[in-house]
């Protein structure tokens, strides 16, 4: 990818030479679904009820959202994210891919994602909480199942890493948030 990386525009500026966080992330869900997976939508396998033009479209739909995340934070950008795919495509298309480019989106540049995806996290408040949770009813992905504890279904913990660690054992998405909060 680094071909891409300084790509001049004609009569622009230095600053206006790399893609911005919104493009970063519509060109990361499209290269996710162009890339061939056995059992995944991709350009090459369609399911009956799931398209590779249903992720193309939410791809562009995530963009300007992301493109806010610093501003509005974690939870904000997930809810804004998935109602923008919800307005154009019917199914849970990118639900997993939002909630984990959503702290890097979040990141203020030009600090370093490793040093800002952790203060993000750490900095997540209730309201993230409530936002994430509203956002996955919203999405309504498949298989999720009820809980004893933090159930989506039911109200928002006041610490999202807390929810986030209590699925960890059965939510790759879960598990990858806890993971990152918990690196030194």
């Amino acid at each position: 990818m680094t071909r891409y990386r300084n790509m001049p525009l004609p009569n622009a500026s230095a600053d206006s030479t790399l893609l911005s966080i919104g493009s970063c992330a519509t060109l990361a869900c499209l290269l996710e679904v162009t890339a061939p997976k056995p059992g995944n939508v991709h350009r090459g396998a369609d399911f009956a009820d799931m398209t590779f033009t249903d992720f193309v479209v939410s791809a562009a739909a995530i963009g300007p959202a992301m493109q806010r995340a610093a501003q509005r934070g974690v939870g904000a950008t997930v809810l804004e994210a998935v109602r923008a795919t919800r307005r154009l495509v019917p199914v849970n298309t990118n639900l997993g891919t939002v909630l984990l480019l959503a702290p890097l989106a979040a990141v203020r540049r030009p600090q370093p994602l490793d040093v800002g995806v952790p203060q993000v996290l750490a900095g997540l408040t209730a309201r993230d909480s409530e936002d994430v949770y509203a956002a996955i009813r919203l999405a309504q992905p498949g298989g999720l199942g009820a809980t004893a504890e933090m159930d989506v279904a039911g109200t928002a913990p006041q610490d999202l890493l807390e929810a986030m660690r209590a699925a960890a054992g059965r939510d790759m998405v879960a598990l990858q948030a806890s993971r990152t909060c918990s690196e030194p």
